[in-house]
């Protein structure tokens, strides 16, 4: 697949490329970032997946997260997707939540949302397709995210087992079927049909379908959200199955950058001893 390379800057002995290329799972073109540490110049590397929130695009974490320099100690790659398709042309929604910067990460099946908004398919086959076409990425990926992206990191890996390693996020979204973060979404994307939303909530799917590692989620105690991002419907989940795993609740911290970054580099050096821990 036709891929351009937009632009490429030396970071940490490593390269942060951002590039963009024809998606016909979303029917537009998409940009994303790559980072590569310096150990992927001697062969391939795993690869860390960084799914953003609601309003993002693949720059606010690349520029705000501070990720680079714990990958290059660790020798893992940083993969960091858009988080909806955009345009002109692309349906969108006056509100922040919804429409362009709001994809949640599903297949939409509903107009106007539907020939666009693959954000599912895009993310767990085009994209990481195009990645190993281009890239010296090995088979071992992890994969995390900030809210409406850590939303979209669970699910993806509770849904995909064989493709991700591990899974961990940052304030995610944990029942957007019991959330306003979640239903007016998920109706809008997919329908009235509540039935169809529980392959989107990773407090079902861990119930139903469990995880075959352990989990890392932090939540700031001071977030702003926390009644939206509902960390008690995982967390009892977790509990219930006896499912191995951290949910670490951190005191003082908000939404924002200044917590992800706070916790980067624990996510990053809990990624890497499991994804080389399974290298091949």
């Amino acid at each position: 697949m036709e891929l351009e390379v937009v632009s490429q800057n030396r970071c940490f002995g490593g390269v942060q490329s951002v590039c963009t290329h024809p998606s016909n799972t979303c029917g537009v073109e998409m940009t994303f970032a790559v980072y590569l540490p310096p150990q992927a110049e001697e062969g391939p590397v795993p690869a860390l997946w960084y799914l953003s929130g609601l309003t993002c695009t693949h720059e606010n974490v690349m520029t705000k997260g501070g990720f680079q320099e714990h990958a290059s100690d660790h020798g893992i790659a940083l993969i960091f997707p858009d988080t909806s398709p955009r345009g002109e042309g692309i349906a969108d929604d006056q509100a922040y939540d919804l429409g362009q910067g709001a994809g949640f990460y599903v297949n939409a099946t509903r107009d106007p949302w539907r020939t666009n908004y693959r954000m599912y398919d895009y993310v767990v086959s085009e994209l990481r397709a195009t990645i190993g076409d281009h890239f010296p990425i090995s088979n071992r990926h992890g994969i995390t995210g900030h809210s409406m992206g850590g939303h979209g990191a669970l699910t993806i890996a509770l849904r995909n087992p064989e493709i991700f390693d591990s899974v961990s996020a940052f304030a995610p979204i944990t029942n957007p079927t019991q959330s306003d973060w979640g239903r007016k979404q998920l109706s809008a994307y997919l329908g009235d049909d509540e039935s169809a939303w529980s392959c989107y909530d990773s407090s079902i799917l861990l119930e139903e379908y469990g995880w075959k590692d352990d989990i890392l989620i932090d939540q700031g105690s001071q977030d702003q959200f926390l009644d939206l991002l509902k960390p008690e419907s995982l967390a009892s989940v977790m509990a219930k199955k006896r499912q191995p795993g951290l949910v670490r609740m951190q005191p003082g911290y908000d939404h924002s950058y200044y917590f992800v970054t706070t916790f980067a580099r624990d996510h990053v050096e809990w990624h890497a001893e499991r994804l080389w821990r399974t290298q091949q």
